[in-house]
């Protein structure tokens, strides 16, 4: 931004004769808006964007044990109105991350914001399951909003503000997930079902406005490629059907023909996709890119520790509501609930400004690793204290924190390791991964629960020992995760704040890419 004002100055105080003989191709292709704000501005805005967006992911939580009756469906058609926010995010967010790298990341900021306005209008309106599983979809187009904002910050900010910045953002996905369940409940228990959706619309809409007169462009694509739709189609395809499959498999059944032939679909048309991204010159994935082992790494970091993350999230809230009388229920309402667990998700954003010192300090890498140990370590606090609210606001708040540490430090080592040009994909891939592993545990921890039962009122329920099982394996994870950070081969000038820059000379699937 300065360089643009530095060479408008150059041009108002040269003079008329000096003026015409100025080459047009010395001014940056960088796209100012009227009112751009303060650097603090645009990543409070980025933050408000990202808290918006996770808000979406918890909105119908309290309204799962209604929905049915709600829309006059069954059960498992309501469930369908989380399955698909699931499914159309993990398509569109890789989309939505390469399209920002080609027209502009605040470009396709402005694009993700619209879907959560008409999506959550659409649900709204609902009167019955379809359109609101329309609405829901259309809201998981808008999930790629916070790597869109992630990866503009290395366009718009100076070098020492950007670990902040990039942790504070990564944080405010907790803070929207934490926020988002009380606010849901107690709108939901005073008021229409209805309003919840007004007030995400209302949101979304201040977002975009926001956006589109403060947040600066940045730097803009030079290079407009040929976007990959086959890859897109190829990709999306093999996700839904692996997604599906574990979303829907305890339900389906684990070896149903349905759940088989899901897995059997995804594996066959990921590695058709995989094929064609590395004969493609302009990939919606770089594969080579990807396989670079400070990405490769990071990104099987991000899958493990996503799964330690919500393995907690699906446990702490079943022990808070279920009955006293089960021996180790806490029989707390959805509204309490979701208080007890609020404090956690802040954690993540107060810590945040601690996790980019050290990784100014230590590396990225580091920070990461010590974001896995310390969720391991919140998994050996709970043992102990499952029986307990307090003991259990401890667990959220401990796991918590090494979740925004290890969140903070992945868009910093993914941008370390990649072309400017390819920052939003790269990031957006990122995040794919994570949300990968969350799907991956909510089927393993729903398995454990269902085989792990005890009898309550004639009704099976997920017994202590299950959940204590549960809780173990989020701790083991959570050590494979840091175990796996302590492999990322970052150079010491790579780790501070400003990640290091890769070469762009090359084309973007250089390193002997051909179509």
């Amino acid at each position: 931004m300065h360089h643009a004002y530095d060479v408008y100055s150059a041009y108002r105080f040269r003079g008329p004769a000096r003026r015409l003989v100025e080459p047009r191709e010395e001014r940056p292709p960088v796209s100012v808006p009227p009112r751009p704000a303060p650097p603090g501005g645009v990543v409070g805005i980025l933050a408000f964007a990202g808290i918006t967006a996770a808000l979406m992911q918890t909105l119908v939580v309290p309204l799962l044990g209604e929905l049915a009756t709600l829309l006059d469906t069954s059960a498992s058609n309501a469930s369908w109105v989380v399955t698909a926010t699931l499914l159309v995010a993990a398509v569109a967010t890789p989309v939505s991350g390469r399209l920002g790298d080609m027209y502009g990341k605040r470009r396709m900021l402005l694009v993700s914001v619209a879907p959560l306005v008409i999506g959550s209008v659409v649900c709204a309106l609902s009167s019955s399951v379809v359109t609101m599983i329309v609405g829901r979809g259309l809201q998981g187009l808008g999930m790629g909003v916070v790597p869109l904002g992630l990866s503009l910050l290395r366009d718009v900010l100076p070098p020492e503000r950007l670990g902040t910045s990039i942790a504070l953002i990564s944080a405010s996905m907790g803070v929207g997930g934490a926020l988002g369940l009380p606010f849901s409940a107690a709108v939901a228990e005073n008021t229409s079902w209805r309003a919840l959706f007004w007030v995400a619309a209302g949101l979304s809409a201040l977002v975009g406005a926001l956006i589109w007169v403060f947040v600066p462009a940045g730097d803009t694509a030079g290079h407009r490629a040929r976007f990959d739709g086959v890859g897109a189609l190829g990709l999306g395809g093999g996700l839904v059907c692996l997604l599906l499959a574990v979303s829907k498999g305890s339900d389906w059944g684990w070896g149903s023909a349905t759940t088989l032939g899901l897995f059997a679909g995804a594996a066959v048309l990921l590695l058709a996709w995989g094929r064609w991204e590395l004969r493609f010159a302009e990939p919606l994935v770089d594969l080579r890119l990807a396989a670079r082992p400070q990405v490769l790494f990071t990104n099987m970091a991000s899958v493990l520790v996503g799964f330690s993350m919500y393995a907690q999230a699906l446990v702490v809230p079943q022990l808070l509501q279920l009955p006293e009388e089960t021996g180790y229920g806490l029989g707390q309402s959805m509204m309490a609930m979701g208080l007890w667990m609020a404090p956690g998700g802040l954690m993540m954003m107060v810590l945040s400004p601690f996790g980019a010192k050290l990784s100014a300090a230590r590396g990225p890498k580091v920070t990461l690793a010590v974001g896995s140990v310390v969720i391991s370590c919140g998994y050996a606090v709970s043992l102990p204290l499952l029986g307990s609210t307090w003991g259990l606001l401890l667990v959220t708040m401990v796991v918590s924190s090494g979740v925004g540490l290890a969140y903070g430090a992945m868009p910093t080592l993914i941008m370390g390791a990649v072309p400017r040009s390819m920052t939003a994909s790269a990031n957006s891939f990122n995040t794919l991964m994570r949300s990968v592993g969350t799907s991956v545990a909510a089927a393993v921890v729903g398995v454990v629960l269902a085989q792990m039962t005890t009898e309550f009122g004639g009704f099976p329920l997920p017994s202590e020992n299950g959940f204590r099982v549960a809780m173990m394996i989020g701790a083991g994870v959570a050590l494979v995760a840091a175990a796996v950070a302590t492999l990322i081969p970052v150079r010491a000038a790579d780790a501070p704040t400003e990640p290091a820059e890769p070469t762009e000379e090359t084309p973007l699937a250089a390193e002997g890419a051909k179509p």
